[in-house]
């Protein structure tokens, strides 16, 4: 049975983390003066020299190290761990920060407006006749 360890494929790394950002290969393309096809080269690459990986981590807002160290299951277990409530772990609860029927009301009110404005309006389009 062989050990095989995961190679350290730093392309695919600056990719989970771009993605991650909600960045798309041309908007770091930009950011670094370059186009996406060069982007698209460096996310294939499984390595990187120096200099390059300084200016994408500064675009991407990490640190050099957290490239090279980024981890997918670490970022997994980050999020579990943080939405993991005791009350009811397997379901999210949203709530509305409003009030959907007060939101009903502010649009019936808004419709009603409309329909007067409309109203006065053919009134006075035929009084003047």
């Amino acid at each position: 049975m062989s050990t095989l360890t995961k190679p350290n494929h730093i392309g695919r790394k600056i990719s989970r983390i771009r993605e991650l950002r909600d960045m798309k290969q041309e908007a770091l393309a930009q950011a670094l003066g370059t186009n996406q096809q060069a982007i698209s080269a460096i996310e294939n690459s499984e390595t990187i020299d120096e200099e390059k990986l300084k200016a994408i981590a500064e675009v991407l807002g990490v640190t050099v190290e957290g490239i090279k160290n980024f981890s997918e299951e670490a970022v997994l277990n980050i999020i579990g761990n943080t939405i993991n409530n005791h009350d009811n772990a397997s379901s999210f609860n949203y709530s509305c920060t409003f009030n959907p029927l007060d939101k009903v009301v502010e649009l019936y009110e808004r419709l009603v407006l409309a329909e007067k404005e409309k109203v006065e309006y053919l009134e006075k389009l035929l009084g003047g006749k």
